[in-house]
């Protein structure tokens, strides 16, 4: 029987890590037990946004001194998953999850489900798979691995998958030439899209919810109309495979905690919030009670721009402004959103969300304990 237990600390800078280290000295968090970090940096969630190698660096320095092992076994054994953009009240963070074995082979104390996690990794990409059908398929099969590792053993199981994905700089487009490959685009912030809907739709594979055989290059980043509800891809420059991170709730589980989820139909969708709330068995709207906030152990959302321009009738400029990354805007309005239900502000809201939920909407899931 496992735990899987989850910490939510916060973060000073993108290097700062002090806060793990509080939890390694105090015996509340044991370095081998961790499987998998998330983490929300204060960077600009763009093609250089050096705030997510820069905490993968810091979190892999601290983990290589508290397993006494290579920084190059770190990445190996702990999925980590960095996404910059806290813009408007979104707080920067780091979400911790350990897996505690039972040790003494007692049977559960609980007739139900409890939450349960699986990580995965692929083999790295070439520039040219990056965004295409070869990243799907190669994707999908290792989620479904990391469904089985946790015992999530049916679709329905699952609540969450986030995948960290790679993304086309000017230098792996430069190679891909030199090698006579064709990369999907040049506009290497268009890649991050193409690299994230490819992921989502991996991950509606693994779940069951999309056939492989439906899905062309042609589809990705363009039919809206296919999408996953409980995918989550990020993309980085600091990763060139993708990362699989499977949480769910399965009976073979052991602790207090659940998981929950539902689909924002578009960045203002109160609704869905409080949908996926009350599957954990939380009420109290329009803003949930200090003393509820706190059995929250963390809440995942997506974020993403409706491409018609509009929101429930009425236009927005987040894709006409000039200045300002339309994904940031995007992050803002659902993160306030998300913090007025829930009354907490370090929510792990990820910006871009092709084939992640509706045009303009995407998944919401949180973890509580019951």
């Amino acid at each position: 029987m496992r735990e899987c237990i989850t910490h939510r600390v916060p973060m000073r800078d993108p290097g700062d890590v002090s806060q793990i280290a509080a939890l390694f000295n105090s015996g509340q968090l044991v370095p081998s037990e961790v499987v998998a970090i998330f983490g929300k940096t204060e960077g600009n969630g763009c093609v250089n946004d050096f705030t997510r190698p820069y905490s993968v660096d810091a979190l892999t320095s601290l983990f290589s001194d508290q397993l006494g092992c290579p920084r190059t076994e770190v990445p190996r054994r702990i999925a980590m998953v960095i996404s910059g953009g806290t813009e408007g009240a979104i707080s920067p963070h780091y979400l911790i999850f350990s897996i505690r074995k039972n040790t003494t082979n007692k049977p559960a104390v609980h007739s139900s489900s409890r939450l349960a996690i699986g990580t995965n990794r692929t083999r790295d990409f070439l520039p040219e798979e990056i965004g295409r059908i070869t990243q799907v398929e190669i994707t999908s099969k290792a989620i479904s691995e990391a469904m089985k590792a946790a015992n999530l053993d049916k679709p329905s199981d699952v609540h969450f998958v986030q995948i960290k994905c790679p993304l086309l700089t000017t230098e792996k487009i430069q190679h891909a030439r030199e090698r006579g490959a064709e990369v999907v685009t040049k506009d290497t912030y268009g890649s991050m899209g193409y690299s994230r809907g490819a992921a989502a739709l991996a991950a509606g594979v693994a779940l069951g919810s999309l056939d492989i055989a439906n899905i062309t290059d042609g589809i990705i980043c363009t039919d809206r109309s296919v999408w996953c509800d409980r995918a989550s891809a990020s993309a980085g420059v600091e990763i060139e495979n993708c990362e699989v991170i499977v949480i769910g709730n399965s009976a073979e589980w052991s602790g207090n905690k659940i998981i929950s989820h539902d689909v924002m139909s578009d960045a203002i969708d109160v609704d869905a919030i409080w949908r996926a709330l009350s599957e954990s068995g939380l009420t109290g709207a329009p803003q949930l009670h200090s003393l509820d906030a706190e059995k929250i152990n963390a809440v995942f959302v997506k974020a993403e721009p409706s491409s018609d321009g509009f929101i429930r009738g009425k236009r927005h400029i987040m894709t006409d402004d000039s200045d300002i990354n339309a994904t940031r805007h995007a992050r803002s309005v659902v993160g306030g959103v998300v913090a007025g239900a829930t009354g907490f502000t370090d929510i792990f809201v990820s910006g871009g969300a092709e084939h992640q939920g509706p045009d303009g909407g995407g998944p919401i899931a949180l973890i509580s304990q019951i």
